[in-house]
C-alpha cells in the first residue's frame, strides 16, 4: 500500500511540473529519479489548458499566447503494434480557423515518446502566415546540477570521417545548433539522433524524422535545465482552404544509468523492436549481397557493360564455388542509354531513362531474377527516380513533373517533382509495375543530388517551405505504397551513401550502402564508419572489394555487400569461403548490445588501435573486433569490456588461431589486454560465460 501511494505522488508530481512554463515559455519536464511513466508523461504534456511540447508563430503571434485557450481534445486511439500506445491531440481555432492534430505514440518498454504535427485550414479562405514551426520546443529539468553532455555524431560527407562519434559539453550559457546542408536529412556534419546526457546518470535521446531540411538548437540556460527546439529548417506559408501539412515527427527515449552507453544501447533495441521494417512480424532480413563484377569491362562503369548471359554466369559460378549471397544486388547501368560509353554515357547521365536497355537484357530483368530465385537467392535493383538528366525518357514524356532552376545552364539535372499529387500516384505504379513485371524483390533507391536548391527555385510567393514538405510527404508515400503493395519487399536507402538517415527514414529502409566514401585500399575509413554508426544504429552496411581479413573485418556490421570480381584470378575461392562463413557466424551479434573500447577522439588517425565490443546479455555472449592500424607503435592495448559478470568465468576464442583460454569475468571487466605482433592486423574473438 505505502508502494502504491509513493507511486501516485511520483506520478501527480510529474503531471504538474511538466505543465509548467519556462523563463522562455517552453513547457519544462521536471524528470525526478524515477523511471517515467510514458502515459502519464503525455497526458502531462498534452494536457487541456497548457502549452503544448512545441510552438509556432501564426498570424505574427506566438502559439505560447493563445494556444491554451483553443479548443482542445486529446483521445486514446485504437491500434494493434504491441508495445505501443496512441494517442490524438487536437488543437482547433474558433469557427473555421486552423486545427492541429497532433499524432502520438508511446513506448512503455522502452521509455520513449513520439510525435508529428499537421496543420489544417479548416475555412475556405487562405490561413493566416504559419512559421517558426517548432516541432519540439521543450526544456527538462533534472534532478543533480552539472554540466550536460551531447553525444551526436557526423552525418555523411563521404570522407573518413562519416558518423564519426562526438561529445560536447554543454555548461550554463552555452549552446550548440545542429542543421544538415543540401537538404538530404543526414548529410554534413549531423546526424539527426542525438543523446543528451545530465549529471543525474539520467539522459534523452532525441531524433527527428525529416528527410529534408531540419534543424535542432540545445540550450542551457540554467543550471540542471536543457532546452530543445527542433523543426523543419525552412517555413513560411500559408495554407490554402481546406489544405493539410505534416511537419518534423520527434522522438524522445529517456534513460537512467551511470554509464551512457546503457541508453544507446537502449535506443538500439527500441529502433529493433519497433522502428525496424517488419517482414511476416520479423525485422526484414537485410542481406549478404553480392554484386556482378563492378565496372567490368573497362571502360564501362558501375554495371553498364552487364548482359543477362554474364549476370547468369556469374550467378552460377557463385553457387558451383559455394560463395552464394542472400542477394543478387544489380546497381546502377542496366538503363536504357547506360550502355552508350562510346558518347559519353553512363549511369550517371542516363536516369531518367527508366526502362531496361533491351539490347543487352532483351528479356528484361526477369531472366536474372528468376536464376538468382532458381539457385535460393533474391534480387535487388536499383533505380535513382528524384533525379532526372535532360533528354531521357521522362524528361521528354513528362516535362510538366519537372523541376528546374532558371538561369542554370543544360548541364543541370533536372528534379522530378515527386511532391505533385499526380506524378506520387503516377510513379507509384510505374515503378511498382517494374519491380513486379522484372520479378524484382528488394529495391534500392539512390539519390545523388542537393533537393534544396530545387525546391527555393519553385516555391510559389508567400509559400516557402511548401515544395519541400510535399515532396517529403510523397517520399514517405511511394515508399509505403511499395512496402503495402510487395509485403516481401524491403528498401535500400541510398542517397550518395548514407546522406538520407533519420527516424522517418529508418521504419521504412536500411543504408545497405552507408558511405560513398570509394577508397577501398583504405579499410581504416569503413572501421570508422562501423564504430560511429553502431552508437546509434545497429542495422547499415557497405561494400568490401578484399578478401584478407583485416579489409574484409573493417566493413563488417550487420549487412555486408561483397563486389568482388570472381574473374580475377588474383582471388582465392577459399578466401572468399572463409571469409563468409566467419561473418555468418559473427554477423547475429551486430543486432546486440554496442561497446565502444578504444574512445571517440579522433578515429581516423593511423596510428591508433580501433576496438569494438558487440554483446549478447541473452546468454552472457559476445565478440570484440580489433584492429592494429599500420602507424600503431603499439603491439598491446587494455580494454575494459562491457556487460560481463565479474564473478564468473569466460571462454575466449581468438578466431585466427583457433585456441581458445578461460579467463575470470573481473579481469576482462577491468584489465583485458589485447596482443598484436604487426601492425596492419585484426584480432576476432567471441566469447562466452561457461559458470
Amino acid at each position: 500500500m505505502i508502494k502504491n501511494i509513493c507511486s501516485k505522488t511520483i506520478i501527480i508530481f510529474l503531471i504538474f511540473i511538466c505543465a509548467t512554463i519556462s523563463s522562455r515559455g517552453q513547457t519544462t519536464a521536471k524528470i525526478t529519479k524515477a523511471p517515467v511513466n510514458v502515459e502519464n508523461l503525455v497526458s502531462a504534456l498534452f494536457a487541456k489548458g497548457k502549452t503544448p511540447p512545441f510552438s509556432f508563430v501564426y498570424g505574427g503571434i506566438s502559439s505560447k499566447e493563445f494556444i491554451r485557450k483553443w479548443k482542445h481534445s486529446i483521445e486514446k486511439q485504437p491500434g494493434n503494434e504491441p508495445g505501443v500506445v496512441r494517442y490524438l491531440a487536437t488543437y482547433t481555432e474558433s469557427g473555421t480557423g486552423l486545427k492541429i492534430e497532433c499524432e502520438i505514440k508511446g513506448y512503455p518498454a522502452f521509455k520513449a515518446l513520439e510525435w508529428t504535427i499537421h496543420f489544417t485550414n479548416m475555412g475556405a479562405a487562405n490561413s493566416k502566415n504559419i512559421k517558426q514551426v517548432k516541432a519540439i520546443d521543450m526544456e527538462m529539468e533534472y534532478p543533480a546540477g552539472g554540466d550536460f553532455n551531447l553525444h551526436y555524431a557526423d552525418g555523411n560527407h563521404i570522407s573518413k570521417y562519416d558518423f564519426h562519434p562526438r561529445t560536447l559539453t554543454i555548461k550554463p550559457g552555452d549552446s550548440k545548433s545542429m542543421e544538415p546542408i543540401n537538404g538530404r536529412s543526414s548529410e554534413g556534419d549531423y546526424l539527426p539522433i542525438f543523446n543528451i546526457e545530465s549529471a543525474s546518470s539520467q539522459g534523452v535521446f532525441v531524433g527527428i524524422g525529416w528527410s529534408g531540411s531540419w534543424y535542432a538548437d540545445i540550450r542551457c540556460e540554467k543550471e540542471k535545465r536543457i532546452s530543445i527546439e527542433s523543426g523543419m529548417k525552412t517555413m513560411d506559408l500559408y495554407l490554402y482552404g481546406k489544405e493539410s501539412i505534416r511537419t518534423p515527427g520527434i522522438t524522445l527515449m529517456y534513460w537512467n544509468s551511470d554509464d551512457r552507453m546503457d541508453g544507446h544501447n537502449q535506443f538500439r533495441r527500441f529502433v529493433l523492436s519497433h522502428k525496424t521494417h517488419k517482414i511476416d512480424g520479423k525485422n526484414a532480413p537485410y542481406p549478404l549481397a553480392t554484386g556482378f563484377n563492378y565496372k567490368d569491362p573497362a571502360p564501362y562503369t558501375e554495371y553498364s557493360g552487364l548482359t543477362e548471359e554474364y549476370a547468369t554466369a556469374m550467378m552460377k559460378r557463385y553457387k558451383q564455388f559455394n560463395i552464394m549471397p542472400e542477394v543478387f544486388w544489380l546497381d546502377a547501368g542496366w538503363n536504357t542509354g547506360a550502355a552508350d560509353w562510346e558518347h559519353g554515357k553512363s549511369w550517371a547521365n542516363t536516369v531518367g531513362n527508366w526502362t531496361v536497355d533491351s539490347t543487352r537484357f532483351p528479356k528484361g530483368l526477369k531472366p536474372i531474377s528468376e536464376e538468382a530465385h532458381k539457385l535460393g537467392a533474391k534480387f535487388m535493383v536499383w533505380f535513382e527516380p528524384e533525379r532526372v538528366i535532360r533528354g531521357t525518357q521522362w524528361a521528354v514524356e513528362h516535362p510538366e513533373w519537372m523541376l528546374d532552376i532558371p538561369g542554370h545552364n543544360d548541364d543541370t539535372y533536372l528534379m522530378f517533382d515527386l511532391g505533385n499529387a499526380e506524378a506520387c500516384d503516377w510513379l507509384c505504379r510505374y515503378i511498382g509495375d517494374m519491380i513486379e513485371e522484372n520479378g524484382v524483390d528488394h529495391y534500392r533507391q539512390d539519390f545523388n543530388m542537393h533537393p534544396d536548391i530545387y525546391w527555393a527555385a519553385n516555391e510559389e510567393e508567400g509559400r516557402t517551405g511548401m515544395k519541400e514538405i510535399r515532396h517529403i510527404e510523397n517520399l514517405y508515400k511511394f515508399w509505403d505504397y511499395l512496402l503495402k503493395r510487395f509485403p516481401n519487399l524491403f528498401i535500400d536507402n541510398c542517397a550518395s551513401g548514407g546522406k538520407r538517415i533519420d527516424m522517418e527514414t529508418i521504419p521504412r529502409s536500411a543504408p545497405l550502402w552507408r558511405s560513398d566514401y570509394y577508397h577501398y585500399d583504405d579499410p581504416d575509413g569503413y572501421q570508422c564508419h562501423t564504430y560511429g554508426l553502431n552508437f546509434f544504429l545497429p542495422l547499415h552496411g557497405t561494400g568490401i572489394l578484399q578478401t584478407d581479413p583485416y579489409a574484409f573485418r573493417s566493413s563488417m556490421s550487420t549487412c555486408l555487400t561483397c563486389n568482388w570480381k570472381i574473374t580475377d584470378k588474383s582471388f582465392s575461392i577459399y578466401e572468399m569461403q572463409a571469409r563468409l562463413n566467419e561473418f555468418r557466424d559473427i554477423r547475429p551479434y551486430y543486432y546486440e548490445d554496442y561497446y565502444p573500447l578504444t574512445g571517440i577522439e579522433d578515429t581516423t588517425l593511423d596510428n591508433i588501435w580501433l576496438a569494438y565490443q558487440l554483446n549478447r546479455p541473452s546468454d552472457n555472449s559476445g565478440v570484440i573486433v580489433a584492429f592494429r592500424r599500420k602507424a600503431s607503435e603499439r603491439n598491446n592495448i587494455t580494454v575494459k569490456l562491457s556487460g560481463i559478470n565479474p564473478d564468473k568465468k569466460y571462454e575466449l576464442t581468438d578466431l585466427d588461431k583457433n585456441e581458445s583460454v578461460i579467463i575470470d569475468g573481473h579481469k576482462l571487466a577491468n584489465e583485458f589486454v589485447l596482443t598484436l605482433d604487426k601492425p596492419n592486423q585484426s584480432l576476432l574473438i567471441k566469447y562466452k560465460c561457461i559458470e
